[in-house]
């Protein structure tokens, strides 16, 4: 049973070859494919893919916090994009964590400070007390030892020289403690400024936390809809995301009678890309819809693409009128209109083929030949024939079979062409030649320049030996 059913495939298998090579399909029946040339206007564009933004929006920030030693904060509520609002409406809330901590350690500092401001007064209070009374007990013995004196005048001499010496002794006590009383109150109000000063700090600082906490429920400034702010990344920040002081922005209220459509040209077509050309443009949520727009700002620095070693230019269209179905974040196809011909000759790109140096298609004049051409502009699948056919004229898209075989014709626009490239590799030598004149002009005159002042120090300096 199994060798019968080996022998069966076997002999499958040979009549299936044997098919094949009795009546082979052909695989080399080729499907000619030719056109004729075309004459009517031609544009060239650059096609890209954008996202709405409002041009101008409204900043809705969180507070300033800094001044109170916070350089991060969280996002711990915020109103859904898209949301109507009005002025005054609730947007976002702040995670209070920090800065309730950040309170406590202001309060406890505060204590701290008014515990050393009030002793420091009563301190001040009771030494300066202490100083006054001493003052005016040395008074007392100041004005004993003058009645003293005056009581001695008919005493014995030693008697009233000791009665004198006593009563310089008192004044010259009192006068010190005096003094030291001046200098011990001044010593007292600069500590009290001290102190007054710190303490009036530590209020100021407490002042300035509970001002920015009350800060830490945003209200919208206006009224409008509320588009999440995006980050560095790309990413937009929603509850939980945490940015810092220098970019407090939460979210914005976009004008939305201005829009504009932020799109990235890749550095082969960007020298295309000019301010002021004109735009089609389509929104992906609306296929049916078309909007006209100007380009309005080109950048002239190149970035890198996310993910590829390809570098992107900015370019920024504004749409011109305004529709309600317009929204930020919306994705936009970009038509950009680089340059337009009213009445050109143009062929599919398909159609042209190089040899060398000659540009060639295959074209059916009296006979099928390879009719040399000059071309022009380009744009995605079209190119502008400028030399060598004429309206109707057929092309083909494809090679055909005998194409080895096939005589070129119309060399005289090959010689036209090369004698064109010549006069533009001598134009662009001779202006070389004229650019390097000048820099050899300019640096001469520069080293004269330098030669004549390094003459003139000389001169000085043995003028001056």
């Amino acid at each position: 049973m199994k060798r019968k059913s080996y022998i069966f495939i076997g002999v499958l298998i040979v009549i299936v070859i044997s098919l094949f090579f009795i009546n082979p399909k052909s695989t080399d029946d080729q499907v000619i494919i030719k056109v004729p040339v075309k004459k009517g206007p031609f544009e060239i564009s650059v096609s890209t893919t954008g996202e709405l933004r409002a041009e101008n929006s409204e900043r809705i920030k969180g507070p300033f916090l800094r001044e109170v030693g916070i350089y991060r904060m969280k996002i711990a509520d915020l109103v859904a994009e898209g949301s109507i609002v009005d002025s005054g409406d609730f947007v976002a809330e702040l995670d209070r964590t920090e800065i309730t901590s950040k309170l406590d350690e202001v309060k406890e500092q505060l204590t701290k400070v008014q515990s050393q401001y009030d002793k420091t007064q009563l301190d001040t209070a009771l030494e300066l007390r202490g100083l006054r009374d001493n003052l005016i007990n040395l008074k007392y013995s100041l004005e004993e030892a003058e009645i003293t004196l005056e009581q001695s005048i008919f005493e014995s001499p030693s008697t009233i020289r000791q009665a004198k010496i006593n009563l310089e002794k008192a004044e010259r006590a009192y006068n010190q403690t005096l003094e030291s009383y001046d200098l011990k109150v001044e010593q007292k109000v600069a500590q009290m400024i001290e102190v007054s000063i710190n303490l009036s700090r530590q209020k100021r600082k407490l002042q300035d936390i509970i001002e920015v906490m009350d800060q830490f429920t945003i209200y919208a400034p206006k009224s409008g809809m509320v588009i999440y702010q995006k980050e560095w990344g790309g990413s937009k920040r929603k509850v939980g995301s945490e940015f810092n002081t220098w970019d407090p922005t939460v979210a914005t209220l976009p004008d939305m009678s201005v829009m504009i459509s932020k799109t990235y040209v890749n550095e082969i077509d960007i020298s295309k890309v000019e301010v002021g050309q004109e735009v089609q443009l389509g929104v992906d949520a609306f296929p049916d819809k078309k909007f006209n727009g100007k380009v309005i700002e080109v950048a002239n620095v190149g970035e890198d693409m996310p993910g590829s070693d390809a570098k992107v230019f900015e370019v920024v269209i504004r749409v011109e009128g305004s529709d309600t179905i317009l929204r930020p974040n919306m994705t936009t196809s970009n038509t950009i209109l680089a340059e337009h011909f009213d009445n050109v000759l143009y062929v599919p790109l398909e159609a042209i083929h190089n040899n060398d140096s000659l540009t060639f298609v295959y074209a059916e004049n009296s006979d099928l030949a390879k009719q040399i051409v000059k071309v022009g502009e380009s744009n995605e699948n079209e190119i502008i024939i400028l030399e060598g056919l004429d309206e109707n004229n057929i092309v083909y898209l494809t090679i055909p079979d005998d194409a080895e075989n096939l005589k070129y014709e119309g060399l005289e626009i090959y010689e036209k062409i090369k004698q064109e490239r010549a006069e533009q590799k001598k134009k662009a030598k001779a202006e070389k030649l004229l650019r390097d004149q000048e820099e050899k002009k300019a640096k001469a005159k520069k080293d004269t320049n330098a030669e004549a002042k390094y003459g003139n120090m000389i001169f000085k300096i043995r003028k001056g030996n």
